[in-house]
């Protein structure tokens, strides 16, 4: 398993098979996760840092595994979105 299908999996386990087939599919997507998986690996460092920055450091990498976590769920939403061609939507009806 990837680190970003398992960071997306371990953030949203009840869509861990969308997750599965869209990572395959989309490598947009893929990249979403994988920078999940890093945002989530630098806060788990972030004692670490100097004292100086850590807070500081704590709050954007939360907000930014906030931001990804969000657009995944997003993605997932957009791929469930099945198009109808040659749908037209008449006025009055």
């Amino acid at each position: 398993m990837s680190t970003g299908l398992r960071a997306a999996a371990l953030r949203l386990p009840a869509k861990l098979r969308e997750i599965k087939e869209l990572i395959g599919k989309d490598e947009t997507f893929r990249g979403i996760c994988e920078d999940l998986a890093t945002a989530e690996s630098v806060l788990g460092h972030v004692d670490q840092m100097p004292e100086a920055l850590r807070a500081e450091r704590r709050r954007e990498y939360e907000s930014l595994v906030d931001s990804l976590t969000a657009e995944i769920e997003e993605a997932l939403r957009r791929a469930k979105v099945i198009p109808i061609a040659g749908a037209k939507r008449h006025p009055g009806h």
